[in-house]
């Protein structure tokens, strides 16, 4: 039940209405690894980190059972550090610094003990490393899932439709969806989206929830309510991660159980939000996340009379 996660290992530094984080750790790999921990090991982690990163962090994920030996560790150099600012609604930030630093010239190697990986999970990278890592897969994982952005359908949009006809499952957020397809109608969009490879679409809301795409499929997961959400950042990776952790756990690819995975995904990054950074993830317990899970099916859950 092996699961392999590519992406960013980094320090974030956060403003919020709620305070500043000061600087923390980071990065779409790094939430996608603390949520799909939670439900299948190992994972093999595919990142690249400077000198500068805790070795106190590194080993904390190893405790979860992360392997790193796919992560590289650059001496002399600096981890990639972004700085934003949210603003009162909580779905719109600033970025304030974005330094790539060892990002800039990453170049993911894929450890021998890697290869035969069931589960693959290709964070938000440059089009070009994400195929870098699926050009060196001896074998093909059985399920394959790709997130990307609106940056790079503006700069690499050729080389995003290259790794695009490789994948099975694309995320994107509802502009990101829009901007792919040229359709303002999500349905349309994923419809479009779907024939550029994809055979799964998942189109992430934000606090209104996500829908999950299937040639004529359609299914709808609402967000959880909270009182108050301190941090988005890492929400949509942390979704990611429940989402192929329990996919990954399960082995089971149909689409009544990707709307099991979808609800795993949505409760999770429930959690994520509640505090800066991982550090809620990192206490989350399984009794947690289970009563988190049935308020799910409260939420949603309902008897009628059809008239």
């Amino acid at each position: 039940m092996s699961l392999t996660v590519v992406g960013t290992m980094a320090f974030d530094e956060i403003e919020t209405p709620f305070g500043k984080s000061g600087k923390i750790i980071g990065g779409s790999a790094t939430f996608i690894a603390w949520a799909a921990s939670n439900f299948v090991n190992p994972i093999n982690q595919v990142s690249v980190v400077g000198e500068d990163f805790p070795q106190t962090e590194l080993d904390a994920l190893s405790s979860k059972g992360v392997a790193l030996e796919g992560v590289q560790v650059k001496k002399g150099e600096k981890s990639f550090y972004w700085s934003g600012k949210y603003h009162l609604d909580m779905n719109t930030r600033d970025s304030l610094v974005t330094d790539l630093n060892v990002l800039a010239d990453f170049s993911p190697v894929i450890p021998e003990s890697y290869q035969g990986s069931e589960f693959l999970i290709l964070g938000n990278l440059t089009p070009q490393v994400q195929m870098s890592v699926l050009d060196q897969l001896t074998v093909r994982p059985k399920l394959i899932v790709m997130d990307t952005m609106n940056f790079w359908m503006e700069v690499a949009m050729d080389d995003l439709l290259k790794v695009l006809k490789r994948v099975d499952v694309l995320m994107v957020n509802d502009s990101e969806a829009r901007q792919l397809s040229g359709e303002y109608s999500l349905v349309k969009a994923a419809k479009k989206i779907m024939t550029m490879g994809p055979r799964y679409l998942i189109i992430k809301k934000g606090e209104h929830g996500a829908l999950l795409f299937h040639e004529n499929h359609v299914f709808f997961a609402p967000a959880m309510p909270l009182d108050e959400v301190y941090d988005p950042t890492g929400a949509g990776d942390t979704f990611a991660g429940g989402f192929i952790g329990y996919l990954a756990k399960t082995r089971d690819l149909s689409f009544e159980n990707m709307k099991t995975a979808i609800i795993v995904g949505s409760a999770m990054a429930s959690f994520c939000v509640e505090k800066f950074g991982t550090s809620r993830l990192r206490e989350v317990t399984h009794q947690e996340i289970t009563t988190r899970l049935e308020q799910f099916v409260q939420l949603v859950n309902f008897d009628i009379d059809l008239v």
